[in-house]
């Protein structure tokens, strides 16, 4: 929502990254965020969006935090320290590593047995299978 409300969070951001087409892929963007956690909540599409979303973020991890790493973002620096380097990247990327990783739990575990599909016969959870734990 926040992306259409307030332009330099949307296009204006955008813009700054060098994204192509900002004033279109911003809007776009938006909309998928919107779409794709109203799925999430409701249980529905759920692995589809969860690859879309792990994609979205891994562009926006790589398209902000490898130039706040190297003191070359184009947009503001966080207001207190670390304002560059490892630490910022750690402080200011924690919403996008928490937003990625859950994504990933949604692709692997799939929609759970409360979620509109529901649990669905003949599809399983992807289990990943480790060796003595």
């Amino acid at each position: 929502m926040i992306k259409f409300v307030f332009v330099n969070q949307g296009v204006g951001r955008f813009t700054k990254l060098g994204m192509p087409m900002p004033e279109v892929l911003a809007p776009a963007i938006a909309v998928l965020e919107i779409v794709d956690g109203l799925c999430f909540i409701l249980g529905v599409w759920t692995r589809p969006f969860a690859l879309l979303f792990i994609g979205e973020m891994l562009v926006a991890i790589l398209s902000t935090k490898i130039s706040l790493f190297l003191g070359t973002s184009p947009l503001p620096l966080p207001p207190v320290p670390p304002q560059t380097g490892f630490w910022a990247v750690l402080h200011e990327g924690r919403s996008d590593l928490a937003q990625l990783l859950c994504s990933l739990f949604l692709l692997i575990e799939g929609p759970g047995p409360w979620s509109l599909e529901g649990p669905q016969p003949g599809i399983k959870p992807l289990r990943i299978q480790t060796a003595g734990i």
